[in-house]
């Protein structure tokens, strides 16, 4: 420690440096508040976001992060899960069941069956279906909406679209697709990655005439 002689006056350096940071140290405030809290994010998209289809699959092409997706009227696991739930765990394979994009309107849900690389981090993939209105217009709100969770190291899942009210309405569908980190807004225009497109018809191919499933 060294200290300041001056004539009639005796000062500790230390002391002097203990001042100078208590005066400059900000005092803990209990009520402080985070600058940046988090907000929900808004929707932004301006007109209609034109996002890959899927319904035709090709080789050539990545889409996004799908080895393949398809619409069906169910799924079934070809094997059991095992193991311990988390890592390593392997997830049961899915196979879609009649797997089509015309369905009858008592068809109870439409279910969008797909595979996905190995995911390195927990992911949540998300859909919202439409009617389409004349001239081919998307309205802006959604029929409905199904969010899917996937953990890390997982590969299959489905999204599953359930009928509105007593049946399905005749006409022509679109369903957007949306891949979003977990905790972020799923169904915001940034996350949308592609869409398929679906019809509900009276005669189903491979059904009798007015026959339902």
């Amino acid at each position: 420690m060294y200290v300041l002689r001056v004539p009639g006056i005796v000062v500790s350096v230390s002391l002097v440096a203990m001042l100078v940071v208590m005066v400059l140290w900000p005092a803990p405030c209990n009520g402080a508040k985070d600058l940046l809290a988090p907000k929900e994010q808004e929707t932004t998209e301006i007109g209609q976001t034109q996002s890959p289809s899927f319904d035709e699959q090709n080789e050539v092409v990545p889409q996004s992060l799908f080895t393949w997706i398809t619409m069906a009227k169910g799924y079934e696991e070809e094997w059991d899960t095992f193991g311990r739930k988390g890592w390593y765990t392997q997830d049961p394979r899915l196979k879609p069941v009649e797997p089509g994009s015309v369905f009858a309107p008592s068809t109870p849900a439409i279910y969008i069956v797909f595979e996905v690389a190995p995911l390195e981090d927990p992911a949540q993939f998300g859909v919202q279906w439409f009617q389409e209105q004349s001239g081919g217009r998307v309205p802006r709100d959604p029929l409905g909406k199904d969010v899917l969770a996937v953990p890390g190291h997982e590969r299959y899942g489905f999204l599953e679209l359930k009928r509105p009210g007593e049946a399905w309405t005749v006409g022509h569908y679109v369903a957007k697709i949306f891949i979003a980190s977990v905790g972020q807004q799923p169904f915001h225009a940034v996350n949308q990655v592609g869409t398929l497109r679906f019809s509900i018809a009276e005669s189903v191919p491979g059904l009798p005439s007015g026959t339902g499933p």
